[in-house]
């Protein structure tokens, strides 16, 4: 398999507490945290290209776009799709939907670059020890 355009995954959750805005610290209400949301989408993309790399590569996130448009709360299950579409040499670009089962949770696009996962963590070596 190829990194073409088209590649997708899809992630479906149920809200818990841990998911939550409240538990994640980003705000202060029982809903599903954006930080989470994002988190997920990310998850999402890894999955719709790991079949596609090469042996030895990954990919590291460089650019988001988030719309939240609407609160998931505790019980809700959301279903997070993505598709991959745009491959720009090593950049990825992705577009991504949530949803539950009455409307649009999220939206937006998620940008990703393709690297060599040795040559990338022996950049972070810092006087000997690596950065985490």
């Amino acid at each position: 398999m190829t990194l073409a355009p088209g590649l997708q995954a899809r992630l479906l959750i149920m809200v818990e507490r841990e998911d939550t805005a409240t538990k994640i610290g980003s705000g202060d209400v029982p809903v599903l945290a954006t930080p989470r949301l994002l988190a997920l989408a990310e998850q999402a993309t890894v999955r719709a290209i790991a079949d596609a790399l090469a042996p030895g590569q990954t990919s590291v996130g460089t650019r988001v776009s988030l719309e939240h448009l609407e609160a998931s709360p505790i019980g809700t299950h959301v279903e997070i799709a993505v598709e991959l579409t745009e491959v720009d040499g090593r950049r990825l670009v992705f577009g991504f939907t949530a949803h539950d089962r009455k409307a649009v949770v999220a939206s937006g696009t998620i940008e990703r670059v393709v690297v060599d996962r040795e040559r990338f963590l022996a950049r972070l070596v810092r006087g000997g020890e690596t950065t985490r």
